[in-house]
């Protein structure tokens, strides 16, 4: 009886630091988005996020366009509606509303005052939110709206 208990605690033990060190792996395994809108409105959204948020072009040809933020950590990219080349699951294209970006910055001041003196409509003008964050919103040629942010990532908490 004793051999049996010991042999079961151990199963479990083992088992405990199998899933265990399974989590961990998951948590620590690196990653990184690239966000992506299936749109008929490619080259607006080329000329809306490289003239006035200062992406930079990766990648395109005459289906698919990918972007990357300035410091080139972040990419967009933004295909083509009922492509032949694509899979369904990607062919409808995107409807304008339920979905945002938030585009963190060391100076939301100046991207403001950039973005107002361009005659972007500003959708929320800048302010100060009791969280920390001071902020303002566009809205691209698609319709997504856009938070330029400055604070977001400091007062998050991850987990």
């Amino acid at each position: 009886m004793k051999k049996s208990i010991t042999l079961l605690i151990a199963i479990c033990l083992s088992t405990s630091i199998f899933s265990q060190s399974s989590i961990n792996d998951k948590k620590n395994q690196k990653m990184k988005l690239n966000a992506g809108i299936t749109t008929e409105k490619i080259a607006e959204s080329k000329e809306f996020y490289t003239k006035v948020l200062n992406f930079g072009v990766t990648f395109e040809n005459e289906f698919y366009l990918l972007l990357h933020t300035a410091d080139k950590n972040t990419n967009l990219s933004f295909l083509l509606p009922n492509h032949p080349s694509q899979q369904e699951l990607f062919q409808e294209p995107f409807n304008g509303k339920g979905m945002f970006l938030t585009i963190e910055v060391d100076d939301v001041d100046k991207i403001y005052n950039e973005i107002k003196s361009m005659k972007i409509e500003i959708k929320i003008d800048i302010r100060d939110e009791p969280w920390g964050d001071r902020h303002f919103a566009i809205q691209d040629p698609n319709g997504i709206g856009i938070d330029i942010v400055k604070g977001t990532s400091k007062n998050l908490i991850f987990y």
